[in-house]
């Protein structure tokens, strides 16, 4: 569910070398410029999507697999909840075919859907076979249906930090979403080992996942 408001906010931390990445992960240099986070994390966004690009779509799809598995020991059993996932966009990792077994186990998925740029995403209940239309980005949404509201929420990553932050794609909508919501779900934001990086330099308004799954890590 995120991205982080890189449009919006004041600074908090800020002023990054362009080699961050390449640094011990324990060690950070205080940023004191809004800008330059912003810049950071755009840079570090497009390294980030080109490196899962990268991987073959055979070993993303192997890696997927594992962490659906880790999904399923973490989740436990769904019966009677509401799950919801997202389609998969630029190699992010493809969860589809575990969409289908928690319907096939008495539970409900739901994907999010982009409402207006600066506010809050909207939930809709999805199954596989149910029908879709093109939304922000062409990502399919469900074409119909009121909004429900998800006891889990599977988070894509574009970036892993500690303490389970994510770096998103930079439109804010995942912390605006679980912001607005009347009760806190559990949050688990998912991605593959090549997307730890140090820190996003998180600001006030940034909310970190409950719990982060990748192919080699079931929950942390």
């Amino acid at each position: 569910m995120t991205d982080n408001r890189d449009d919006e906010g004041p600074a908090q931390y800020a002023s990054p070398p362009c080699f961050m990445h390449e640094l011990d992960p324990a060690y950070q240099i205080p940023l004191t410029d809004w800008t330059d986070v912003r810049r950071w994390r755009k840079a570090e966004r497009e390294r980030l999507i080109g490196a899962r690009l990268a991987v073959s779509a055979d070993a993303r799809a192997a890696m997927s697999a594992r962490i659906a598995e880790g999904l399923d020991a973490l989740v436990g059993d769904v019966s009677g909840r509401m799950v919801s996932l997202y389609w998969p966009f630029r190699g992010e990792p493809d969860l589809r075919g575990w969409m289908a077994l928690i319907n096939a186990r008495g539970g409900r998925t739901a994907l999010p859907v982009v409402i207006e740029k600066g506010q809050p995403l909207v939930f809709r209940a999805y199954a596989p076979g149910d029908r879709l239309e093109k939304g922000v980005w062409n990502i399919p949404i469900p074409a119909e249906g009121d909004p429900v509201l998800p006891d889990i929420v599977i988070s894509p990553m574009v970036g892993i930090a500690p303490d389970s932050y994510r770096l998103g794609y930079g439109g804010g909508f995942y912390d605006r979403t679980l912001a607005a919501m009347p009760f806190r779900p559990l949050v688990i934001g998912v991605g593959y080992e090549l997307q730890r990086i140090p820190t996003i330099y998180p600001q006030p308004h940034d909310i970190p996942m409950t719990t982060v799954v990748t192919e080699a890590a079931g929950g942390e």
